[in-house]
């Protein structure tokens, strides 16, 4: 066979193996699913590919395509609230805010939209159980059941279940003094909290001396 000839054959043959091979999915770009991941990874980790892209075909009409952007606006709504819940939760509890990357205000794929919102809606579920279940919840609770009702106010200068004084609420939670007043007017959730972050800075349950006491916690 003629040298040209064998050249031409191979590159045909080298094309050929080329196309089969390019057109394979990366499958490790994926998250694993047993791991809970964060955030960034979730929204980095899927990215807007045509499976998860919605195309909008140019034959859709005027109405249509009016109906398609106010399902994404609504779903937008939605991912911005459970944030907004999410980090409220984190919060109050002083622990990192779970980040984002933004990818889904930038994303016009509605699935892609819908898939983060799930995410979001998880995140909001699993930082309320965790912040509904402070780690020194009975001891809480046993010392407000001593102090007083959580809407306490009797004018003696202490407020709320676990009677808390000004300085130690501009201490523990200026941002709820700031935004609803003084501890009564606060959830009992909130309160605890407060109480929570007093116990870690090294002061324990010695603000409450006798009734910490009397749940046996001093």
């Amino acid at each position: 066979m003629r040298p040209g000839r064998l050249l031409c054959r191979l590159g045909i043959i080298a094309g050929v193996v080329a196309a089969f091979t390019v057109v394979t999915p990366v499958a490790s770009a994926q998250v694993p699913a047993e791991t809970e991941p964060t955030e960034a990874q979730v929204e980095e980790t899927a990215p807007e590919t045509e499976e998860l892209e919605t195309q909008e075909p140019q034959e859709l009409t005027a109405a249509q395509k009016r109906a398609l952007h106010l399902k994404r606006v609504r779903v937008m709504k939605q991912i911005k609230r459970y944030r907004k819940i999410t980090w409220r939760w984190q919060k109050l509890m002083q622990v990192r805010r779970s980040p984002v990357t933004r990818s889904a205000e930038r994303t016009r794929s509605l699935a892609y939209k819908r898939w983060i919102l799930v995410h979001w809606k998880q995140k909001a579920r699993k930082a309320r159980r965790k912040a509904m279940n402070p780690p020194r919840k009975a001891a809480w609770l046993c010392i407000q059941r001593h102090e007083g009702a959580w809407n306490a106010n009797t004018g003696n200068g202490y407020y709320g279940g676990l009677q808390m004084d000004l300085s130690f609420q501009r201490t523990y939670g200026p941002g709820l003094l700031r935004r609803k007043g003084t501890a009564n007017r606060w959830k009992p959730i909130e309160q605890i909290w407060v109480a929570e972050r007093a116990y870690r800075s090294g002061r324990g349950f010695h603000p409450w001396p006798n009734t910490a006491r009397y749940c046996g916690v001093l």
